[in-house]
């Protein structure tokens, strides 16, 4: 008995540590967020390939845009783990925790992409080129930019869409004209998305010296909902505009409209009452909004 015994614990012990491996990888590259990036990169793969799309080229696309979204995740929280120990939201990071090390993290991100910017390459070397922009750019020129101006928003707005254009000169080998619309959607719709989250967050971003919300002072008031509202119209307008150059089709800018304008109508809550609520919702409507228009702009394409 005392034999099956050390014997099971040892298999648990064995289990447990892969399994807490496994938990801490998913947490290093932001597991979640990348399986956003990866539907945004996939789904304009999709849209500008219609029924010509390759499944082989897919799993390149989702594989190579994992894996250098990853390595890019992995390098943010090397450089901000003495920052995240400081936030609730972050605190259980692996880094930040002290669970991985420097060296192994750093190691982690370094293979993913040499590997996820090789996977792109493949295609052609815009792509190749342009994973390599957001990883540079996310984790080299956002992240230590976060704490010293809210502008970095705009800058991280940039690694942020770059998925889509991926995805599209994947399939086309150049970047069209559809590739900037695809870029530009995923662009302003960051900015109504993350001020959101930063008004629900800011107690804790504040504890690690990050102020990323627009208001002059950095503070939340009702400035932060009207240039939400701004982005929100400018989506308008671009749903408007691809239709009116021949991008999409009218019935797509309909409901596209439509769905923007009612984020905007959110955003414009959030500068009435200034609360929690009306963050949450905002925050809530955008998680629906980015797959919504991706699906819409498909459905477009393929009838």
């Amino acid at each position: 008995m005392e034999r099956k015994e050390i014997t099971g614990n040892i298999a648990d012990g064995i289990t447990g540590a892969y399994k807490t491996a496994f938990t801490d990888f998913g947490l290093l590259v932001k597991f979640r967020l990348t399986l956003l990036v990866l539907f945004s990169a996939v789904m304009s793969y999709f849209i500008v390939a219609g029924t010509n799309f390759n499944w082989l080229a897919v799993i390149l696309v989702a594989l190579g845009g994992f894996l250098v979204t990853g390595a890019a995740n992995a390098l943010n929280q090397v450089l901000e783990r003495d920052y995240d120990r400081q936030m609730q939201r972050t605190a259980n990071r692996p880094l930040a925790t002290g669970r991985m090390s420097v060296s192994t993290a750093v190691l982690l991100a370094g293979l993913m992409a040499l590997i996820g910017i090789s996977i792109l390459s493949i295609f052609n070397p815009i792509s190749g080129f342009l994973g390599t922009l957001s990883l540079i750019s996310y984790a080299f020129i956002y992240t230590p930019m976060k704490r010293y101006s809210s502008l970095a928003v705009w800058v991280g707005a940039i690694p942020g869409a770059l998925p889509n254009v991926i995805g599209a000169v994947a399939f086309e080998h150049h970047i069209s004209m559809y590739a900037i619309m695809l870029f530009t959607i995923q662009f302003l719709w960051q900015f109504p998305h993350f001020w959101a989250v930063a008004w629900l967050a800011d107690e804790d971003y504040k504890k690690a010296g990050f102020s990323l919300l627009p208001s002059v002072n950095g503070e939340k008031d009702s400035s932060v909902g009207i240039i939400s509202a701004v982005f929100c119209l400018a989506l308008v307008l671009l749903s408007v505009g691809a239709w009116w150059i021949g991008l999409t089709g009218g019935i797509a800018a309909i409901v596209l409209s439509l769905l923007n304008g009612y984020w905007m109508y959110s955003c414009w809550q959030l500068h009435k009452y200034c609360d929690r609520t009306t963050a949450r919702r905002q925050m809530f409507i955008s998680f629906f909004h980015l797959p919504i228009t991706l699906v819409v702009l498909l459905l477009d394409k393929l009838f």
